[in-house]
């Protein structure tokens, strides 16, 4: 069985579902991926979910799920991104890593829609360093 990984962020609609794609594209061969939130806010965010097809990576089907969904699934390792979920991360049964890796959140953002959609470009780019250089390490490790 592969590990299992959950990404948590509070509302669960945008910087989380982008870790979670970018994840599942880089790694999602040798762990399962999933992201849930502290309080969500029941969407994917539409911008979330154009700038990650603008670098091939889909997830249009993604909802947004509450972390206590997760209480009684084997969880290996549990990573937040965003200080409000890290502070609400509960232990969950038979996880053995936690990691706090914080982004700003775009979702915030104001200004034209092209200001806007470079807040969502901005995240995701460092998302995605982030989240593919963890991939690049577990592929060593596993």
């Amino acid at each position: 069985m592969k590990p299992s990984i959950l990404i948590l962020c509070t509302g669960n609609s945008c910087r989380s579902h982008m870790a979670e794609g970018i994840l599942r594209a880089a790694a999602g061969d040798i762990i399962t991926v999933h992201s849930a939130g502290s309080n969500p806010v029941g969407y994917v965010h539409p911008q979330a979910i154009a700038v990650l097809a603008e670098i091939g990576i889909d997830i249009s089907a993604h909802t947004s799920k509450h972390m206590n969904d997760f209480l009684k699934r084997n969880i290996d390792t549990v990573i937040t991104v965003c200080g409000k979920a890290d502070q609400a991360c509960p232990m969950f049964p038979g996880q053995v890593h936690r990691y706090h890796w914080g982004f700003d959140d775009p979702s915030h953002a104001t200004g034209t829609e092209e200001e806007i959609q470079n807040a969502f470009r901005r995240a995701r780019d460092q998302i995605q360093l982030v989240f593919t250089a963890y991939a690049a390490g577990l592929r060593q490790t596993i």
